[in-house]
């Protein structure tokens, strides 16, 4: 079942097209990463997604209908641009918007503590939120957006600001909503992170897709003749290399064409290299987002 589906979606700001014939579906228990330069799209995607502005044209479905006020509580999501009530303390907060999502407190207030522990938060669930730190008020946003268990999640950013034991939480927790069927999209500027956790990757330039599809397979699609070895010897001159970049303690072989990585592991073995790690190179989301974007940020 899709939980989203966009179809030919179009949105232009006077003589300019910011979404251009744009059409993707979100699955259940599925996570898309929605990344590209600024001004790609995807924020109007966003807002005309969560019914925030009207394209020109084009279809949004969500859960299989039209959105509706009873479909924006099946819906978590966390702006780019963060905002808290100063005045109240985090569980009162969480426990406030909860409630405008139709919670029950005694629900709510049991999911907020575990989402609190979980984040490490819990120890500051009676501070008041002006006492927060940006990285703290990162969180409790984040523990908004899902303690009501929505089951389409949009968030934008998530770990801004976060360190690594937080960010990891955060990450373990938006893997565990994709576990449990929920769907989620991913909207960053952090490629590591849709290579992690994300199913599928739709990159966004000027309004249109550039790409769509599996992440692992996307990435095999931009191959190169590249090979990285890791030896237990020194590697000498080999045939049909053009190029050596060494690359943490092994060495990237840029082949030339009409070489292939079976018959350079092939010369290795006849010179009786050690070999300890042999692959053919896969480029990463970055990689692929800058040759495709030409260095746009």
């Amino acid at each position: 079942m899709n939980t989203v589906e966009i179809k030919n979606l179009v949105k232009t700001y006077g003589d300019t097209v910011a979404v251009d014939d744009l059409s993707f579906a979100l699955k259940q228990g599925e996570i898309l990463g929605l990344i590209g330069p600024n001004g790609a799209g995807k924020s109007s995607t966003i807002k005309i997604l969560l019914d925030f502005m009207r394209p020109d044209s084009g279809e949004v479905r969500i859960l299989g209908q039209k959105m509706g006020e009873a479909l924006k509580d099946r819906i978590g999501y966390l702006p780019e641009e963060r905002g808290l009530y100063k005045r109240l303390t985090v569980i009162e907060l969480i426990l406030y918007l909860a409630s405008l999502k139709g919670m029950g407190r005694n629900e709510a207030e049991e999911r907020a503590d575990r989402l609190l522990q979980r984040t490490g938060m819990y120890e500051y669930r009676d501070k008041k939120n002006k006492e927060m730190s940006k990285g703290m008020g990162q969180l409790i946003q984040f523990i908004v957006t899902v303690v009501h268990d929505p089951d389409l999640i949009i968030l934008d950013e998530p770990f801004s600001g976060l360190d690594p034991v937080r960010t990891a939480a955060v990450q373990a927790i938006i893997s565990d909503l994709r576990d449990r069927g929920k769907s989620v999209i991913l909207c960053t500027h952090q490629m590591d992170k849709v290579e992690e956790i994300c199913n599928r990757v739709l990159m966004m330039h000027q309004g249109r897709t550039l790409l769509y599809g599996d992440v692992l397979e996307t990435r095999k699609q931009f191959r190169r003749n590249t090979v990285r070895v890791a030896a237990g010897g020194e590697i000498g001159d080999l045939p049909g290399v053009l190029e050596r970049r060494p690359q943490n303690g092994a060495v990237e072989l840029v082949l030339a064409p009409g070489s292939s990585p079976q018959a350079i592991l092939d010369r290795l073995r006849e010179d009786g290299i050690e070999i300890q790690h042999f692959e053919i190179v896969t480029p990463q989301l970055r990689d692929i987002f800058l040759e495709l974007v030409g260095g746009e940020k």
